[in-house]
């Protein structure tokens, strides 16, 4: 997969390594630290509002008109079962591919790119909250604890049944 220019830019700290690692946006809701493959991202953009759709769960903000394309707009907190976001102008969107569509995640903040060797992803614990069945693994940087997303997962049920 072609990653975009970011890739490139930080191509030399990486290239010994690139083969057993991951480059990660990192992102946050509230206090806790999510990730996803930089190859996904496709922009990263100031929160200006969404057109509510019909029939769509909590977690659905909407959709924004994109150069053309028409994105959906998730609330990742709203998906974890803590709320919707009271979104204002310091909360971005993270536009990314989820494999022929692009979707959006209403973040807090993006914080970090991170490089991460693929043997410190584990596995995540079992445990009664709804957010182990999104997210893909877990890994520790700068100890810190990184949610990596499972963005199929995200998107899975948007509709309701109507």
């Amino acid at each position: 997969m072609e990653a975009l220019g970011l890739r490139d830019e930080y191509s030399d700290t990486t290239a010994g390594a690139s083969q057993n690692s991951l480059q990660l946006i990192a992102f946050s809701i509230d206090e806790q630290i999510y990730g996803v493959e930089i190859t996904t991202v496709r922009e990263i953009r100031a929160w200006n509002g969404a057109t509510p759709l019909p029939n769509t769960r909590e977690y659905v903000r909407g959709v924004i008109n994109l150069r053309g394309t028409i994105v959906p707009i998730f609330d990742l907190r709203a998906r974890f079962g803590d709320g919707q976001t009271n979104p204002t102008k310091n909360h971005v969107v993270v536009v990314m591919s989820v494999g022929e569509k692009w979707i959006g995640i209403l973040v807090d903040a993006v914080s970090d790119i991170l490089t991460v060797s693929k043997d410190d992803i584990h596995a995540v614990p079992e445990g009664n909250s709804g957010d182990t069945e999104l997210l893909n693994g877990i890994v520790t940087h700068d100890s810190r604890m990184v949610g990596l997303i499972d963005l199929a997962a995200v998107v899975s049920g948007a509709k309701t049944d109507a």
